[in-house]
C-alpha cells in the first residue's frame, strides 16, 4: 500500500467511524471531492446527511460554514453583502458563508429558485460577481448540499441547470440493524465529530486531486465512457441525453474511484462503479422503475 492510499484509507476509517456502515458511500464522497466535483445528499431528514458532512471537513482538515436553506434566504446571505461604513464614507464587502473551503447547503430545496441560483456561478467558475466585482473563492472549494425528497412538504425542485453542477449524487438510505443499535448505544455523533482530528490536510488534498488527473485512461475506455454518453442520446427511452460535462464529470468520478483502490489506470468496472452516482440525477428514463443507470449497463457492451 503506498503513501496515497494510505492517507486516502485512514480518511475513510475515521469517516467510518462517525457515519457506520455505509462504506460505499463515503467512498462516493471521497471520490467526489477527490474529483474536484460538488456533492448531492438526498435522503429523508434523520439519516446522517448532515453529520456526513462535517466529518468529511473535519477530516479533510478544511475551513467549514454550514447554510440552512429556508423559505425566505435571500443570495446575500449566502454570497455576502456591502456595507456602508461611516468612518471611511466607503462601502465594505462583508464576506458570505461561500467564502468556506467546504460549504454545506442544508436542505438546499427547501428555499426557492433565486436562494439556489446564488451557487451557481460558485459552483462552476470558483468565484462570485458582486457590485461589478469578480472574487474568487478559496482552493479547494467544495459544495455539499442536502436534499429531501420532493414529495415532503415545503420544497422546491432543483432546476436541471442546478443538478448538472453536482458531480455526483448519493443516497444513504437506512442503516441496517447491528449499525442502528450502535447507534443508539454509542455516543453522540455530534460529540465524537468534535473529537476528529484531521487526516488530511488542504495542501494534501490538492495534491491528491491532481494525481486524479495523471490516472491513465485508454482509447478503449474513452470508447467506453463515449458508447455510454451516445447510448442516452440516441435513445428515446431517457428524458434526457448526457451533455458533454456529464461525460467528463463520469471520466474524473471513475479516475478518483482508481486513485481509491490504488491504481494507475481505469478499468470499465471503475465507470460502472460511479456510474449511478454521476447520471442518475442528470437523465431518467421514461415510465421505468428500471434506473437509467442499470438500463445502459445492460445496452452498452464493454469494448
Amino acid at each position: 500500500m503506498n503513501e496515497e492510499q494510505r492517507d486516502l484509507d485512514r480518511v475513510m476509517r475515521q469517516i467510518g467511524a462517525i457515519v457506520l456502515g455505509k462504506e460505499k458511500q463515503i467512498r462516493y464522497c471521497l471520490s467526489c471531492l477527490l474529483a474536484r466535483g460538488h456533492l448531492l445528499l438526498e435522503d429523508i431528514p434523520g439519516v446522517g446527511k448532515t453529520t456526513l458532512a462535517h466529518a468529511l471537513a473535519k477530516s479533510l482538515g478544511l475551513e467549514f460554514q454550514r447554510i440552512q436553506f429556508t423559505s425566505d434566504l435571500l443570495p446575500a446571505d449566502v454570497l455576502g453583502v456591502s456595507i456602508f461604513d461611516r468612518e471611511s464614507g466607503q462601502f465594505r464587502f462583508q464576506r458570505g458563508p461561500i467564502f468556506s473551503q467546504l460549504v454545506l447547503a442544508d436542505e438546499i430545496n427547501r428555499a426557492p429558485p433565486k436562494a439556489q441560483s446564488a451557487l451557481l456561478e460558485a459552483m462552476e467558475e470558483q468565484q462570485i460577481t458582486l457590485d461589478g466585482r469578480t472574487l474568487k473563492l478559496p482552493d479547494p472549494f467544495f459544495v455539499v448540499a442536502t436534499q429531501n425528497p420532493q414529495d415532503q412538504a415545503g420544497t422546491f425542485p432543483l432546476p436541471e441547470s442546478q443538478l448538472d453542477r453536482f458531480l455526483m449524487r448519493v443516497h444513504l438510505g437506512f442503516p441496517d440493524r447491528q449499525m442502528e443499535r450502535e447507534l443508539l448505544g454509542g455516543a453522540a455523533r455530534r460529540d465524537l465529530i468534535d473529537a476528529l482530528r484531521p487526516a488530511l490536510n488542504p495542501q494534501r488534498l490538492r495534491a491528491l486531486q491532481d494525481r486524479v488527473q495523471t490516472i491513465h485512461a485508454s482509447d478503449a475506455l474513452l470508447d467506453y465512457v463515449q458508447a455510454l454518453v451516445a447510448h442516452t442520446r440516441l435513445n428515446s427511452g431517457f428524458k434526457h441525453g448526457l451533455s458533454p460535462r456529464a461525460a467528463i464529470a463520469l471520466l474524473r468520478a471513475a479516475r478518483a474511484w482508481t486513485l481509491l483502490d490504488g491504481r494507475d489506470a481505469v478499468l470499465p468496472e471503475d465507470v460502472q462503479a460511479v456510474l449511478e452516482a454521476v447520471v442518475g440525477h442528470r437523465i431518467g428514463t421514461r415510465e421505468d422503475p428500471v434506473p437509467a443507470s442499470t438500463r445502459l449497463l445492460e445496452a452498452v457492451a464493454i469494448p
